[in-house]
């Protein structure tokens, strides 16, 4: 199981429990517990503290009912009415871009496109030691649930007043976040088509690789409050 998957687990678990007038501030604190906890029970505290891209980390966006507030701890997206939010992580669009870069200059070289959209991506290769750097900066410049402190002023919190909304909650494994799934997924299936290496007016860190229908996670829940 991947670092992500088993933090989204843990992240899930501990929601499932959390009381319902949890604030997003003890959100931060106890669920950073929670995955603290896995690091003293199996894994050494203090290379996690040195090596962040080893830690379990994940994303993750609430809707709190009581509070009438959503939390975006990450890069996530959300649609709120017809208003759109995101909380990207820094440097994501310059790595992008960077990768980006080096896919076309492989083309260029006669690298058929084929190739670069396997598992192992050389293009992709060339933006991993900048990458790891950027991570030293997890939960400084940046939020996301890893066991360590939380710095909040990095957590997008959006208050809602008590008119009717409807609300999109998202992963950013969507390029564009529609008002529908179907819509969303028919706009992930035209980037698929048109610009499978994410390198034009969509820029990724990843490409679609050849087999899989998406080139990164995505979760998407629509709801009215």
């Amino acid at each position: 199981m991947s670092n992500g998957r088993y933090a989204m687990k843990l992240i899930s678990q501990y929601i499932r429990k959390m009381p319902a007038n949890t604030s997003c501030h003890q959100f931060c604190v106890g669920v950073t517990n929670a995955l603290r906890k896995h690091y003293w029970l199996r894994l050494p505290v203090q290379r996690m503290l040195e090596h962040p891209e080893e830690r379990l980390c994940a994303s993750a966006i609430i809707y709190s009912r009581l509070r009438r507030e959503v939390w975006m701890v990450g890069d996530c997206q959300c649609l709120i009415g017809n208003q759109y939010f995101d909380n990207p992580k820094p440097y994501e669009r310059q790595l992008a871009e960077m990768r980006a870069a080096k896919v076309r200059e492989l083309l260029i070289a006669g690298v058929p496109q084929s190739e670069l959209l396997q598992p192992h991506d050389p293009a992709r290769e060339v933006m991993i030691p900048t990458m790891i750097e950027v991570m030293q900066n997890q939960n400084i410049t940046y939020a996301v649930i890893d066991g360590f402190p939380i710095p909040e002023s990095k957590v997008k919190v959006i208050p809602l007043d008590f008119q009717k909304w409807e609300i999109i909650l998202a992963s950013d494994g969507y390029p564009q976040l529609a008002k529908t799934l179907a819509e969303s997924e028919s706009l992930l299936q035209h980037q698929r088509e048109t610009d499978p290496l994410n390198i034009g007016t969509f820029t990724a860190t990843k490409a679609f690789v050849e087999g899989n229908n998406s080139f990164d996670d995505r979760s998407y829940i629509r709801f009215e409050v």
